[in-house]
């Protein structure tokens, strides 16, 4: 992917990321690690929740969703610098065993005020399964350098 800054997107633009698979291993470390609820850690336990199954964090959702936009390489030259997430929806569980993917559309793009070295990019983030079904929605806040500032 050729080296890319603020001036070289467009609203409309879109991308795709590779996919990952969330192991029961990975799941329940990271619920273990960061959201300890029983129907994160549990199958047992989990079938008693609302999930009535053993689900994945919506944080691991959402961890997963930030690896795979690094992994795609659109923002390899200025990196990934938020200022926040608008929006920020999961719309279905994860469980162990979905594979995810992540799709990316900019939807407004806006020199930065006062500051003629950088931008910012609003991109909606929409995380799908294997089914396509989206489980996670969101609108990223980024900041981006201008060419001529690099």
């Amino acid at each position: 992917m050729t080296d890319r800054y603020f001036e070289d997107f467009a609203v409309g633009e879109t991308f795709e990321t590779p996919a990952h698979t969330i192991s029961v291993d990975e799941s329940l470390a990271f619920a273990r690690a960061y959201d300890p609820q029983p129907f994160h850690l549990d199958a047992e336990a989990a079938q008693a929740s609302f999930f009535k199954r053993l689900v994945s964090s919506g944080w691991q959702t959402a961890a997963v969703t930030m690896r795979l936009v690094v992994d795609s390489g659109v923002l390899r030259t200025t990196g990934i610098v938020g200022t926040g997430i608008d929006d920020l929806r999961w719309l279905a569980p994860v469980v162990p065993g979905d594979t995810l993917r992540v799709s990316g559309e900019v939807i407004d793009r806006q020199p930065w005020p006062g500051n003629k070295r950088r931008g910012t990019l609003r991109v909606r983030l929409l995380t799908r399964n294997q089914d396509g079904l989206v489980v996670m929605s969101q609108v990223a806040n980024l900041v981006l350098s201008y060419r001529e500032s690099a």
